[in-house]
């Protein structure tokens, strides 16, 4: 069983940043996604472990940076520029160790952190 911990999550004004963290050991992807209020569950990041590609969604790109240490088996969310639509329940997810698709869609992921309330005010 892969047990994801998070943490980093809070209050922020509109243009300020948090940095997300996410822990876990022996895996080959991990990604962000996040829950606003009466909406689905959308893609906000992801990162494969080896070759430290990334994947943004449109709606983050230039503003977020997801990254990993190596050392620490964590992966990070540095937030910028945050923005009231940005308020939401965010999770780090990760998959089976062979998948090598798409790492956009919530399919490609089986274990999923407890998530970490973002807010974001105006």
């Amino acid at each position: 069983q892969v047990q994801l911990v998070e943490s980093g999550g809070g209050l922020v004004q509109a243009g300020g940043s948090l940095r997300l963290s996410c822990a876990a050991s022996g895996r080959t992807f991990m990604g962000w996604f996040r829950q606003a209020p009466g909406k689905e569950r959308e893609f906000v990041a992801a990162i494969r472990w080896s070759t430290g590609s990334t994947y943004y969604a449109d709606s983050v790109k230039g503003r977020f940076t997801i990254s990993r240490d190596g050392a620490k088996n964590t992966v990070y969310l540095q937030m910028n520029s945050l923005k009231p639509e940005d308020t939401a329940v965010y999770y780090c997810a990760t998959g089976p160790t062979y998948y090598g698709g798409s790492l956009r869609g919530a399919g490609a992921y089986d274990y999923w952190g407890q998530g970490t309330q973002v807010t974001v005010s105006s």
